[in-house]
């Protein structure tokens, strides 16, 4: 582990902690024009979501509607709060081919995406310690004021997230700040910045409960992802 790394980890509540949970459980409500743009509006204005700390795993139940869905790397899943199957897709990551920043989703296709999505966010910067991440230092940048320093991280073949490069962000007290990445399965030619704020101390992990990605519309600086977390639990 690098020195970037050990220190983000140990900044985030360490390994010891982070190794002895199971499961992540966040209320959230999820905003923003993207959703607008792929024709789910308010689909996930209020959500719960469970993320598996110890592998690729995230359910999703949507709020005031008889509907869970179920995220794995080869399998999505739409259920009824009873467990009946409503649709399911297998290698789901297929699925996007062709697809442009304007093209609409399907249920299937937002599940793939939050589920990816969320269980890298949640699982930052624990995750890069298991086999497979490479992690490199790269160049410090200047902003808000601050240095921050780089992890510049290569994801392994079998963990589905944004894109296999992504760049990490840290302030000076090893909290993450920005975290850079493009979206493959969105638009692999542009870069998307997600900030994170709002940090709180759930038992000893320190989890940032606001994010936020912008962008410009003529002189308007809007979200273009809002995660806003209320109830953050860990277990």
């Amino acid at each position: 582990m690098n020195d970037l790394l050990a220190s983000a980890v140990a900044a985030h509540g360490g390994s010891d902690r982070f190794n002895r949970i199971r499961a992540i459980r966040v209320d959230a409500a999820i905003t923003g024009a993207f959703w607008q743009v792929k024709g789910k509006g308010d689909a996930l204005r209020d959500i719960r979501f469970e993320v598996d700390t110890t592998r690729e795993r995230l359910t999703m139940d949507f709020v005031g509607r008889d509907r869970r869905s179920l995220f794995e790397p080869d399998r999505v899943v739409l259920q009824q709060r009873d467990g009946t199957v409503v649709d399911a897709r297998d290698d789901p990551e297929r699925s996007f081919d062709g697809h442009q920043f304007h093209t609409p989703w399907d249920d299937l296709h937002l599940a793939y995406f939050t589920g990816e999505a969320l269980w890298t966010y949640l699982n930052t910067p624990f995750l890069f310690t298991w086999p497979g991440f490479v992690c490199e230092e790269i160049a410090p940048i200047e902003a808000d004021g601050e240095i921050w320093r780089r992890l510049h991280v290569t994801f392994p073949d079998h963990i589905k997230s944004h894109t296999r490069e992504q760049v990490f962000c840290f302030g000076t007290d090893g909290l993450l700040r920005r975290h850079d990445f493009a979206i493959d399965i969105v638009d692999p030619a542009t870069e998307s910045h997600l900030y994170a704020s709002d940090y709180r101390d759930i038992d000893g992990i320190i989890i940032p409960a606001t994010r936020r990605a912008y962008t410009t519309v003529g002189d308007d600086r809007i979200a273009l992802v809002a995660i806003d977390m209320a109830d953050i639990t860990i277990c």
